[in-house]
């Protein structure tokens, strides 16, 4: 009989370890098909696109953002043109897409010598301003991600600024240019700058370097080698060098302009620009209450091997590119509504392109299958031209419209167009919802043979859980008379310039809602040195801009500068006695990550209560939110969304204090509970609590607690993080029948917690 039970248990044992292996396993493949969110995104690309906005507003404008060499770069212009296409060292085109403004930049911002700053390439220049936008307009402050397992993974293809910086015989800046200029600089420049740990890698398959550097982000994220990615590619050309190098094999369009799959193809255009995205795993954004802007659902790198030239595209690894990119996705070629193809403009590689994208799509669809490239309108910015096309298809899904393609007279006779239903987007085209999602692909071809595919999708709408009535029937709020603009910057010249652009942008904006932007301003912006508030209506908010873009004094404007290590604060939990009916019940409504801190917290005290908790704090049965056995918990979920909301937005306290009920929520915040455990807790408290004779109350000690936090990005810390001196006071009997009901349980975990919070530290 022993000997049967011993096999009857170790068979039950392996039957559970199988079952927790097969568990993993599909928990492992699950995070490696998870889809990534894009959260963030940033750019500047010609014509002035200097923001996602400003590149949809030239697309969905058809205009053209080519323009003449630039006058600012010491490039001999006279001699550096010539239509002789055999003649040495010149250029038989004399217009590309450039960023005019590409020389500008604030080095103290990020705390770099001017010296150092001349010496340093444009390309790293541009590439710190675009990440802190980036991270900026996902709603996190670039200095909360120090420390961060945030990876960087840039794409570029060119550093020739140190060949103007070795001309230079004064030898002012020896000592910066080797660094200034390397290209694994390029990614570690930002990872140092902002304090990023994740991995960090400068990525050069020339063409396809921005989308190759996103699929490696996405690959990071879902093997769990960083929380957030960091993606795209930058292009300046700071000589140009690329022009009379591509004149002599005769491959630039001589009119500087991108003809992608049209007849009249005639050669690429050369163009600059700079395009960033902030990614992460789609679970994860919407955990941290980050904005979801789309979602990449698969991609794929291929290389085209021994084709018939080193430079020449190769359609059948094109073609398998498209092929894995959708098995990664999960999805069938006629779930793909369009195509941002590399579309180049050159009579050799759009043909193989199209041929391709018609095998691998053409099959199977019962509607046309869209292609375009932004190429037509702002040429080919080399290893940013696969996030350039992203930010596009991104921008697209969101307005509903695929933008149309310049300069296509009409179709390239050098593709059998019958064989499957591809037609080019020489017309805006409506992009309506059908029920599904939205979905595109995204080509990129490397100069070397590395080809790069990408499929977005729309952006999921959320299902928020259905609001209780008291939520839904609050009254809209009347717009405010007065609203306060927070401003802030580096250096006084900063806060100035800070405020020029605001003037711009609400001059441009005339019906912008002045509190949505007192919330943007206030929320999604980092707080710097020298700052800046101007209080008032509309008219009274542009007064004071006015006099703070030229340095005047302004009734409405008050500024200062923030005292050096800056301030301590601090954040005291109340007790009971602080509640009332409808409490948190607008911020339920208008502010996801509230929402979502108060459905966790709820969810761990529900199980302990007789009835759920958050229609009790929205105003249903108030009399009931008075009742102790309510009241406590509430105020807990209060405290515990509240303080996630704070850190959130980059407020983090250095000391918690709290009064009666509001020391376990500042426990909790410290890190000395799990919310688990706490959840229990408190609970318990009030259960206990409610059972005590009249006049128990009184002898509880109000003594406030004071708790140094060690805080992490969310709410619930680890218990080693207690701080080393921490004094908790309490109601002596309230305490020993709590300790002494959980020693009736016999958990030792809960046990200990208890003890060491209130024993060893009474």
């Amino acid at each position: 009989m022993g000997n049967e039970q011993q096999l009857l248990d170790h068979l039950k044992w392996m039957t559970a370890e199988l079952r927790q292996s097969r568990r993993r396993l599909h928990e492992a493949e699950s995070s490696m098909r998870e889809p990534i969110a894009v959260i963030g995104m940033a750019c500047r690309f010609p014509g002035g696109a200097s923001s996602p906005e400003g590149l949809w507003r030239l697309l969905d404008g058809g205009s053209d953002a080519m323009s003449g060499f630039p006058t600012d770069r010491g490039w001999d212009l006279d001699r550096l043109y010539s239509p002789d296409p055999e003649r040495p060292g010149t250029s038989y085109v004399r217009e590309g897409g450039f960023l005019h403004d590409a020389g500008d930049f604030d080095p103290g911002l990020f705390g770099i010598s001017p010296r150092e700053a001349l010496a340093m390439d444009p390309q790293q220049r541009l590439l710190l301003e675009g990440a802190w936008e980036t991270v900026e307009r996902a709603g996190i402050a670039p200095a909360s991600l120090r420390g961060s397992r945030t990876g960087v993974f840039i794409g570029t293809n060119a550093q020739d600024y140190a060949q103007l910086l070795l001309a230079d015989t004064s030898r002012k800046l020896e000592g910066h240019i080797s660094l200034g200029n390397a290209a694994s600089v390029v990614s570690g420049r930002l990872a140092y700058t902002f304090g990023l740990e994740g991995p960090a890698v400068t990525i050069d398959t020339a063409c396809s370097s921005s989308l190759v550097a996103l699929h490696l982000a996405c690959q990071a994220l879902r093997q769990g080698d960083c929380s957030l990615g960091l993606a795209g590619g930058v292009a300046i050309m700071s000589t140009p060098g690329i022009f009379v190098e591509f004149s002599r094999q005769r491959v630039l369009a001589p009119d500087a302009r991108c003809k992608p799959f049209a007849a009249a193809a005639d050669g690429t255009a050369w163009s600059e620009g700079l395009g960033l995205l902030l990614v992460e795993r789609l679970s994860d954004a919407h955990r941290n209450g980050h904005p979801v802007l789309a979602v990449i659902r698969g991609s794929a790198v291929n290389q085209d091997g021994a084709s018939n030239g080193l430079t020449a595209p190769n359609g059948p690894s094109q073609q398998r590119v498209i092929e894995d990119a959708l098995a990664g996705a999960h999805l069938a070629p006629g779930d793909i509504d369009a195509v941002e193809a590399h579309g180049t403009g050159t009579a050799l590689g759009d043909p193989i392109e199209a041929e391709a994208l018609i095998a691998g799509y053409g099959r199977h669809r019962d509607r046309p299958l869209w292609l375009g490239s932004v190429k037509s309108n702002i040429g080919h910015t080399q290893a940013a031209a696969g996030v350039a096309g992203v930010i596009k298809m991104v921008q697209a899904m969101r307005q509903g419209v695929l933008p149309r393609t310049l300069h296509v007279d009409e179709p390239t006779p050098h593709v059998d167009w019958s064989a499957g239903p591809v037609e080019l987007l020489t017309e805006p085209v409506p992009w309506p919802e059908t029920g599904r999602p939205r979905r595109a692909a995204v080509s990129s071809f490397g100069i070397s043979g590395t080809n790069a595919h990408t499929i977005i999708e729309q952006a999921p709408v959320p299902v928020p859980e259905e609001a209780n009535e008291a939520v839904r029937l609050q009254p809209p709020r009347p717009e405010a008379p007065a609203v306060p603009w927070l401003l802030s910057a580096k250096s006084e010249t900063g806060l100035a310039a800070q405020a020029q652009r605001l003037i711009q942008h609400l001059d441009a904006h005339p019906d912008l809602d002045t509190g949505q932007v007192a919330w943007a301003l206030a929320t999604t912006r980092s707080m710097l040195e020298h700052r800046a508030v101007i209080v008032g209506d509309r008219e009274a908010l542009r007064e004071g801009l006015a006099a703070l873009a030229v340095g005047e004094p302004h009734p409405a404007v008050v500024t200062g500068r923030t005292a050096p290590g800056g301030g301590k604060l601090a954040l005291m939990y109340s007790g009971q006695g602080s509640q009332r009916p409808g409490m948190g019940a607008q911020l339920y409504q208008h502010l996801p990550v509230f929402a979502q801190a108060l459905d966790r917290t709820c969810e761990a005290l529900d199980p302990h209560l007789d009835r759920p908790l958050k229609p009790l704090m929205f105003g249903q049965d108030p009399e009931l939110l008075d009742h102790t056995l309510y009241t406590q918990p509430a105020l807990f979920a209060l405290h515990t969304a509240l303080t996630h909301t704070l850190t959130t937005f980059g407020i983090t306290p250095h000391h918690l204090l709290g009064h009666s009920i509001g020391e376990i929520s500042a426990a909790h915040t410290a890190g000395i509970f799990t919310l688990t455990d706490a959840a229990e807790l408190i609970t318990t408290r009030a259960r206990l609590m409610n059972t005590l004779p009249p006049g128990t109350m009184a002898a509880i000690n109000t003594t406030p607690t004071d708790l140094t936090p060690h805080l992490g990005p969310d709410v619930t810390i680890a218990a080693h993080n207690t701080p080393t001196t921490t004094v908790i006071s309490g109601d002596t009997h309230a305490i020993t029948d709590i300790t002494n009901h959980y020693q009736q349980q016999g958990t030792k975990t809960t046990k200990l917690r208890v003890n060491h919070a209130f024993h060893s530290h009474h």
